[in-house]
């Protein structure tokens, strides 16, 4: 079974998080290796950028969580 990441984020603007679980394939088609993501809310709609190490920990390479 594929490893799955998880990116966890909360909206700046109302608060609501946010929940994304994708595969290795999925994470680099859609944000690769960049230090920012860009994330919009499912409630007000938002648009905002977060810090990839802090939503998936597990993306960072230096990050030991699956050890």
């Amino acid at each position: 079974m594929a490893k799955k990441y998880r990116i966890k984020t909360a909206c700046p603007q109302c608060g609501c998080s946010g929940v994304n679980n994708l595969s290795h394939e999925e994470m680099m088609e859609r944000y690769g290796d960049v230090p920012n993501v860009e994330m919009e809310c499912g409630e007000c709609l938002e648009q905002y950028q977060t810090d990839i190490k802090k939503a998936c920990p597990e993306w960072d390479p230096e990050c030991k969580l699956d050890e």
